[in-house]
């Protein structure tokens, strides 16, 4: 949001209650579609309650450090306003409370561009709609809003498009995981003992990853009888009225996403064995490293993004291949954070999409000319066009994204998406091959 927000603060013990008025964004805004739009809004130290419809996580605001548990909601009586309940002190400082909502704003894309942006995409949505009246389309389109969840900084998001490269998703989430439980060991000065949960981190070892294949008659095809009966359970609870955040069980031994700080003087084959990360590790390091010794300047790099044209992607694109291991993936994806949506990341998981939702016989080769030609009248807009149509089908194989529990979010793979062919579809290809 711009300066100079109005915000009504209520103490209450140790925590306090902050009333974020959305402005020009409220028209239409949906806290559960801001924030489930992405597979970032899965990946710790982020929580989304299904039954609540609230996000929880911690987060470090700053001048001086201080870190404080928050949660967000929307309440159902003002859909003008978010709550921002943050718990771990009793009033804010205009610097903790400038910082708090910056990060708020850059989650949930909250600025005036952003916004600009969302109603320039569901312009361009409804032209084309009745251009074209493809119903399928539209539905996916306008069921998904416009806003891409990420982090509340920069070097979150960094981090995480590298956790995103090379392994299925299962393993990004606990890699995720695994560094914020690294963070509060650091916090807190406990001996590092544990690589992670057994029962999160796949036991695979990293270089046979891509051969695992999950079943796909473990993954929930639809899981609304199963909510249903969650929230009759908690149906007598004014979670709004809540005063107090109750830490979830995924908390436990778990702190706020490690900074630069923290990580530039770690040893990289202690981080790679502790987060099961691999070579990502020394990536990692490298990033943190140039940080901390002003190599790399991530207030410049957000600065220098307000102009989210080709021209300017360009430039910060070819700053980011300077990092060691931003190749065109993965500053793709950064970009994307950024603000650019006219490129579309690229890999396996598009060309799965490619040829199972528009019969394109792509190839890592082909795949960008491809992205380029099908979603090409969705300019500026062309990751947004895509990412919504993916996020329709996902949802269409695993139920509401938003109700999953955190459980099942490991089942989220691209092996999972593949569908068998149906019998008919088989003896149809056999008849077809004997004529």
């Amino acid at each position: 949001m711009g300066k100079g927000q109005e915000e009504k603060v209520n103490g209450n013990g140790s925590s306090l209650l902050v009333e974020l008025p959305l402005g020009k964004a409220a028209e239409g805004f949906e806290l559960e579609k801001a924030i489930c739009s992405h597979g970032l809004f899965m990946l710790a130290p982020n929580h989304w309650d299904p039954i609540s419809r609230s996000f929880s996580r911690p987060l470090r605001l700053t001048s001086p450090p201080l870190t404080v548990m928050l949660r967000i909601s929307q309440p159902p009586t003002s859909s003008s306003t978010l709550h921002l309940r943050v718990q771990g002190t009793s009033a804010l400082s205009p610097s903790h409370s400038h910082s708090l909502l910056n990060q708020v704003s850059r989650m949930l894309r909250l600025s005036e561009s952003e916004e600009n942006n969302v109603r320039k995409f569901q312009s361009v949505v409804e032209a084309l709609h009745t251009e074209e009246k493809d119903e399928l389309a539209t539905q996916c389109l306008r069921s998904f809003g416009g806003r891409v969840f990420r982090s509340p900084t920069l070097f979150e998001d960094m981090v995480k498009c590298i956790l995103l490269c090379n392994c299925q998703f299962s393993r990004t989430l606990s890699m995720a995981k695994a560094l914020c439980e690294l963070q509060f060991e650091i916090e807190h000065q406990i001996p590092s003992v544990k690589a992670a949960e057994e029962d999160f981190i796949p036991k695979t070892p990293t270089w046979k990853e891509s051969k695992r294949k999950l079943r796909v008659s473990k993954v929930p095809m639809r899981l609304e009888s199963k909510f249903t009966e969650a929230k009759a359970d908690n149906s007598g609870l004014d979670l709004q009225a809540s005063q107090d955040i109750e830490e979830p069980c995924d908390y436990k031994g778990m702190g706020s996403f490690p900074s630069p700080e923290e990580l530039a003087n770690l040893d990289e084959s202690f981080l790679a064995k502790r987060c099961n990360m691999g070579y990502r590790a020394g990536r990692i390091l490298k990033l943190a490293q140039g940080i901390v010794q002003g190599e790399i300047q991530l207030m410049q790099l957000e600065e220098d993004c307000k102009e989210t044209n080709s021209s300017n992607y360009n430039k910060l694109s070819e700053r980011l291949r300077q990092i060691e291991g931003f190749g065109p993936f993965t500053c793709a994806n950064v970009l994307m954070c950024m603000g650019f949506y006219h490129v579309i990341p690229s890999d396996s998981e598009t060309i799965r999409h490619l040829k199972q939702v528009h019969s394109k016989s792509s190839s890592i080769k082909t795949v960008g000319r491809d992205v380029e030609l099908i979603y090409a009248k969705y300019a500026p807009f062309q990751f947004l066009a895509y990412w919504a149509e993916l996020w329709h089908f996902y949802e269409q194989r695993f139920g509401k994204l938003s109700e999953l529990p955190v459980s099942d979010y490991k089942l989220i793979t691209a092996s999972n998406m593949k569908m068998k062919k149906t019998i008919a579809t088989r003896k149809r290809a056999k008849v077809s091959t004997k004529e």
